[in-house]
């Protein structure tokens, strides 16, 4: 039973780099290139639906599984850790008790965030009756700028989003140094000061990049006219692309058009509003 623990432990350190870590990297780093404009962002989103019906088993396999994986025996692993950083205050019992805290913070945070963008399940039912009222399934992958951007410029989920990347940034960074550890990469008092060193400059890029993300999707579409401009893009390479065969036309990937009070205005919530109540979430855990 110990041994099994041991590689079940080790599996859960592998894991949280490799795919779990690796995937949150490029998926920041695919969300900050709307920095390039809303088509190049509109163009890697794109990229990824390439795989078509490939797709929904790439991220259950490489994604989804890995992360619930990661996530639930990390629960574990809190359930029967014992921190005490007041009487041992060490930078290392700190950071075993942030890490863990910051594990709890990201688990809720990558819940509220699917659940905003893409609905959990893509049921109808689910997604008509039950998480569109609540102001999920936002995202809608053809039109990937404009939907997450309107998704964000609710300023109460621009802080929840800041807390919970911020949390799933420090996890990750802090979590390589500890893996490096763990594995025995780095083994000497000098060795893993250095490790921290880089590790603490890889959560500085990493918030740099996310933080590019956030305000940057947010920002390309918070005016009305900035909107329409981003939505008429978007749906000018989305035609080329089903015209060239790289991509199949999906209503359940496409946003409701922009109606005049919404170019005029419109909150986030009108504009949810305008949304088919049918149309299931788009499948795209890499594109937001």
């Amino acid at each position: 039973m110990a041994r099994n623990d041991f590689l079940i432990r080790r599996l859960h350190s592998l894991c949280g780099l490799i795919p779990v870590g690796a995937y949150m990297v490029v998926h920041l780093i695919v969300n900050s290139s709307v920095i390039n404009g809303a088509a190049t962002f509109q163009n890697n989103v794109l990229n990824i639906h390439k795989l078509g019906a490939l797709l929904p088993l790439v991220e259950w396999t490489f994604i989804f599984i890995p992360i619930l994986f990661h996530m639930i025996f990390g629960f574990v692993i809190i359930a029967g850790g014992m921190p005490n950083p007041h009487n041992y205050p060490y930078a290392a019992n700190y950071r075993y008790t942030l890490q863990r805290a910051t594990g709890m913070i990201a688990a809720v945070f990558i819940a509220i965030h699917v659940f905003h963008m893409h609905g959990w399940i893509h049921n109808e039912s689910w997604l008509h009756y039950v998480v569109e009222p609540l102001g999920g399934a936002q995202f809608r992958a053809y039109n990937a700028t404009s939907t997450a951007g309107l998704a964000l410029q609710n300023v109460v989920m621009v802080v929840i989003y800041a807390i919970g990347i911020t949390a799933c940034v420090y996890h990750l960074a802090n979590g390589i140094w500890t893996m490096g550890i763990t594995w025995g990469v780095w083994t000497s008092p000098q060795a893993q000061r250095r490790a921290s060193y880089v590790c603490t400059a890889f959560g500085l890029l990493m918030m740099l990049i996310s933080a590019t993300a956030l305000f940057g999707i947010r920002a390309s579409v918070d005016t009305p006219a900035k909107l329409q401009d981003v939505r008429n893009e978007e749906d000018r390479i989305v035609e080329l692309k089903i015209a060239t065969g790289d991509i199949q036309a999906n209503p359940h990937k496409e946003a409701a058009p922009l109606d005049e009070s919404t170019e005029d205005g419109a909150t986030e919530d009108d504009a949810a509003e305008e949304k088919s109540p049918a149309e299931p979430a788009a499948t795209n855990a890499a594109g937001n």
